[in-house]
């Protein structure tokens, strides 16, 4: 009798808190983002087939972090196109090179795979969704691309800091499932580099595009030098140069 009513307790103690949590205004407020952004219309896929078609040349496509290639890769529309992904979450893992982006371009510098002269029209970089990595998967990008090519990064535009969480596999957060990672911090220390021009297409969780030839959208002095989430998100417009798909394509007409 008694293991039955202290059962009854937890179970009520445990119903209380689990309503507390979804009557919580920031869970109500990131799920409704959430929803928001799972909602936008264009994809990824949609903009980068789009840069590419501004190429008169036979194009050369290049994907860092495939998962799933029928989720974007099998849809990219480019003469020549290569993989890279290690396997760690697609165990099928069916791309040119199973492997991680470090390793493809250090085999790639030494001539071991391809070509070390290669250049790509458009790299795209959908890898390990932390600064660092993507940093390093931007500089090594630059190396390969064409004078006129495009760098792509994918969840550039984390809706809320549970979203821009460190951690992919802590799902007890009110974005449970989805995760940007920080990607959005080494895309914001490249729109203060000077030389680049960026801007984040307001899609598919945020599409970052750097060129240094297309003018595309100045370089900014940084306000957020500690990549604080919060300075960040009251800053979100002019720190990513965020704008609408339609407007981006306008540039090139």
């Amino acid at each position: 009798m008694i293991k039955k009513i202290l059962k009854n307790i937890k179970a009520i103690k445990f119903y209380a808190q689990g309503k507390k949590f979804y009557n919580d205004r920031f869970y109500i407020d990131t799920e409704n983002k959430t929803n928001r952004e799972i909602s936008k219309k264009v994809t990824r896929t949609e903009i980068l087939n789009f840069l590419l078609s501004l190429k008169s040349n036979p194009t050369n496509y290049l994907e860092i972090g495939v998962r799933n290639p029928a989720h974007n890769f099998d849809l990219i529309n480019a003469n020549t196109k290569y993989s890279v992904d290690p396997g760690v979450e697609f165990a099928e893992n069916p791309v040119d090179f199973k492997m991680t982006s470090d390793d493809f371009f250090k085999k790639l510098s030494a001539g071991e795979i391809l070509s070390k002269d290669i250049k790509f029209d458009v790299i795209f970089i959908d890898g390990l969704h932390l600064a660092e990595q993507t940093d390093k998967d931007i500089v090594n990008a630059f190396e390969y691309l064409h004078e006129d090519g495009f760098v792509v990064l994918h969840d550039c535009n984390p809706p809320t800091e549970w979203h821009a969480r460190e951690n992919y596999d802590y799902h007890n957060t009110p974005a449970h499932k989805y995760w940007n990672g920080t990607t959005w911090k080494a895309f914001l220390k490249w729109r203060c580099n000077a030389v680049v021009n960026s801007c984040c297409i307001d899609a598919d969780w945020g599409v970052g595009i750097l060129s240094k030839k297309h003018l595309i959208g100045n370089s900014i002095e940084s306000v957020n030098p500690f990549f604080e989430y919060y300075i960040f998100n009251e800053n979100r417009q002019k720190e990513l140069n965020l704008i609408d798909f339609e407007l981006f394509k306008k540039y090139f007409n």
